[in-house]
């Protein structure tokens, strides 16, 4: 019975040994896979900030004055033609 014994005491030190270097391993793995922060730097997120709504009177406003730049790019082009 002690040489059975033996054996598996040796046989347990020897996966004991395996284990450790399989865990190192993954440990090193980890390390490499983790994101550094110098690499991607994550850009702040604005959720507390609430969606800006505009009038019906103020999106008018801003079409007439399109318009209004648009007549006077398209005059200018017809001009120089």
């Amino acid at each position: 019975m002690t040489a059975n014994s033996d054996i598996l005491q040796a046989a347990l030190t020897g996966y004991q040994a395996e284990l450790t270097q399989i865990k190192q391993t993954m440990a090193d793995i980890r390390r490499e896979l983790k994101p550094t922060t110098a690499a991607a730097p994550v850009a702040p997120k604005h959720a507390s900030r609430a969606k800006r709504k505009i009038s019906a009177a103020g999106r008018k406003n801003i079409i007439a004055a399109l318009k209004k730049r648009w007549a006077e790019y398209h005059k200018q082009q017809s001009t120089k033609s």
